[in-house]
């Protein structure tokens, strides 16, 4: 699956052809350099490591990069330093976008799982409270109890995304959709695995 890192700009809408409205996210593709090529024979896959290199502060300096992705890219004559482009992508191609969602902080059961609120009347005074988390019988929490605790921040996978425009001039890709994540942070996005290079 060929893919980029990308930084997330913004969203927008774009009128499709029939005229409807349709959300879509744009994002900018920094210079993705190869760092570290994985063959079928040392690693037991062939696999791209791809990096956006940091601005070198001196010449001398060993190159430094932003943050680095691995991707399973179709096996072919690539080298360490190459550059992957955006014409990866054309528009129409279904692709997937993995990002990380924003943190909100602590949150409690009603922002963070949608429990319903108790009464505020008649001298209750548990109006945000979770309720009871375990039986007398089961002295215990159970795993997975929906509870308060840090929300957002995990990476998501949203797929299927339509690529509704490629800008290689200014280095830009728009697709549908909202993508988590919040703006000016990293995204990866990668050709959905049903995709055929054969018709690339």
């Amino acid at each position: 699956m060929k893919g980029v890192i990308a930084k997330k700009l913004s969203m927008s809408q774009a009128i499709t052809p029939d005229g409807k409205a349709q959300a879509v996210t744009i994002f900018q593709v920094l210079p993705n350099v190869i760092t570290q090529k994985k063959t079928a024979d040392k690693d037991g896959y062939f696999a791209l490591q791809i990096g956006i290199a940091k601005p070198a502060k001196k010449a001398d300096t060993k190159a430094t990069f932003y943050t680095k992705r691995e991707f399973r890219f179709p096996e072919g004559e690539y080298k360490v330093g190459d550059t992957i482009s955006l014409d990866i992508f054309k528009e129409g191609d279904l692709v997937d976008a993995i990002g990380t969602s924003r943190g909100m902080g602590f949150a409690g059961t009603v922002k963070r799982h949608g429990f319903h609120r108790g009464p505020q009347t008649h001298g209750h005074d548990h109006h945000r409270a979770p309720g009871s988390i375990g039986a007398m019988g089961m002295p215990r929490v159970a795993k997975g109890k929906r509870m308060s605790g840090h929300m957002g921040n995990t990476q998501n996978t949203i797929k299927n995304l339509k690529v509704m425009a490629v800008d290689t001039q200014a280095n830009l890709i728009a697709v549908s959709g909202a993508v988590p994540g919040a703006n000016q942070s990293f995204v990866t996005i990668q050709h959905t695995k049903n995709h055929s290079y054969d018709q690339d």
